[in-house]
């Protein structure tokens, strides 16, 4: 299950994009930084995914793609 924690009080925006960035890039290692960049900072957007920790927000988003795989 996914801890909510407000991770606003320990990250700021710019550290939480890149932490998501780099979980996004752990699944699409061959889509340049700076798109995954932007598709975290769309992901920090939703207030729902930017209360969780950027590593679980990122895999949590990721489910849907992760089924399509199987």
């Amino acid at each position: 299950m996914y801890s909510i924690i407000n991770t606003m009080d320990q990250l700021s925006p710019t550290q939480w994009v890149t932490q998501c960035a780099e979980r996004l890039h752990e699944h699409w290692q061959t889509v340049e930084s700076a798109q995954l960049e932007e598709v975290a900072m769309e992901l920090w957007r939703d207030s729902h995914l930017r209360a969780l920790p950027p590593a679980e927000a990122a895999t949590l988003w990721l489910i849907p793609v992760a089924c399509q795989k199987e």
